[in-house]
């Protein structure tokens, strides 16, 4: 067990909680994200960083599920998930990037048209994270992710959401250029913002995006075209992912509600849940290794819910370790009973679900940041690592 991460065998009435924080990435999300090419080629994570926007993240609140059979763990993975991968004493635990600006998603958040991204290496030898590209972007990010594929003879793809879904092209040369940009609503000047998006991660030819005009948009990358695009909330749509496979997608939004999708029949759509007083669900994440069970997020609340699609309607568990608002969660890639969450209590958890569906009081881990905590993400390449995001800081930290 590392020295910054304390085992929370003490109740944790009293402490802070953490806010919310993605690695946009699977391999490093969010803050700081792995490039698929650079862990292929043993060469150390690189990073795509970009300006901080002001969100506030919650979870839904509900009575626990009765009877919900807990996710299984893959071989292997039950400790794995919170142990140490690797040789602790021979390698630095915490590596720290201090951007010029404030950090979300690894983009810095100006509230001005011209924001910025930036993609830095790790260079291990020495400590530092290195600079290795920079570009311009119209507006703040809402979500930055690298493409979800672990095949090194693909080229290094950057997806970025705000005003419109735009891909970006990282040449052999370290220079980044924009490679398309993917607009249903070309016969107007004016677009509806985007908040979110994900990339399908059995097929990265697909991508899905969220908008505040309620709609939700599959895209597909190699003919730049829509394949769909539906009405799914009747309010705004905050966040939308994929769960394994290619056809099923989730999705939350203002009207407090997360609802399932299916790409083969979209006539019809499944609430899975809805929160009290219809409250507005900002994040959802869907467990990695067990496509059964989700994770989401409300607006102002310390409390995060788990859901079983199988059993709709009521949490299987709720996360209540937290003393303000959540801001982020992420599943862990090699277990199904772990997720990681953090907040505006400055805090950072690893949770242990095996117990559910009985109550859930104390997290496995905990990590206390300087300040408020925007971001968070496990890598899915190095399942050892995790990143967070606040303030002007980004950190990798080895679990």
């Amino acid at each position: 067990m590392r020295a910054w991460w304390k085992q929370e065998v003490q109740n944790v009435v009293g402490k802070a909680r953490l806010p919310r924080f993605e690695w946009e990435n699977p391999y490093l999300p969010g803050l700081a994200t792995v490039r698929p090419s650079d862990t292929a080629k043993g060469q150390n994570p690189g990073l795509a960083t970009q300006i901080l926007r002001d969100s506030s993240q919650s979870q839904a609140t509900a009575a626990p599920a009765q009877g919900t059979p807990a996710p299984s763990a893959p071989v292997g993975s039950t400790s794995a998930a919170v142990a140490a991968i690797g040789t602790p004493e021979r390698k630095k635990e915490i590596y720290t990037y201090t951007a010029p600006w404030l950090v979300y998603g690894m983009s810095c958040f100006l509230e001005e048209y011209a924001n910025k991204v930036q993609i830095v290496q790790l260079d291990e030898e020495n400590s530092t994270f290195v600079q290795k590209a920079s570009f311009d972007h119209p507006y703040p990010t809402t979500k930055i992710m690298w493409l979800p594929s672990e095949a090194t003879d693909k080229p290094d793809l950057l997806g970025t959401t705000g005003d419109y879904m735009r891909i970006w092209e990282v040449t052999s040369n370290g220079s980044v250029r924009q490679k398309c940009t993917l607009n249903n609503s070309k016969n107007t000047e004016f677009c509806a913002p985007l908040t979110s998006f994900d990339w399908n991660r059995t097929d990265p030819n697909i991508i899905g995006t969220s908008s505040i005009d309620t709609t939700c948009t599959i895209w597909d990358l190699e003919t730049q075209c829509a394949k769909t695009q539906l009405i799914a909330h009747d309010k705004e749509v905050f966040d939308m992912a994929f769960a394994s496979g290619t056809h099923i997608f989730a999705s939350v939004g203002a009207d407090g509600s997360v609802r399932m999708f299916d790409l083969r029949n979209l006539e019809h759509s499944t609430i899975i849940y809805e929160s009290k007083n219809y409250v507005p669900l900002l994040r959802l994440n869907w467990n990695k290794q067990d496509p059964n069970y989700l994770a989401a997020i409300m607006m102002d609340s310390p409390v995060a819910i788990v859901l079983d699609v199988r059993m709709p309607s009521m949490p299987v568990v709720q996360l209540m370790g937290h003393s303000a608002c959540i801001n982020s969660l992420d599943w862990a890639p090699h277990s199904s009973c772990h997720i990681a969450t953090a907040g505006d209590d400055k805090q950072a958890f690893i949770w242990d679900l095996r117990p559910m569906p009985k109550e859930i009081e104390d997290p496995l881990l905990a990590y206390n940041a300087e300040v408020e905590i925007n971001q968070l993400c496990w890598s899915s390449l190095q399942p050892d690592w995790i990143a967070l995001a606040f303030d002007q800081t980004m950190q990798i930290l080895r679990v």
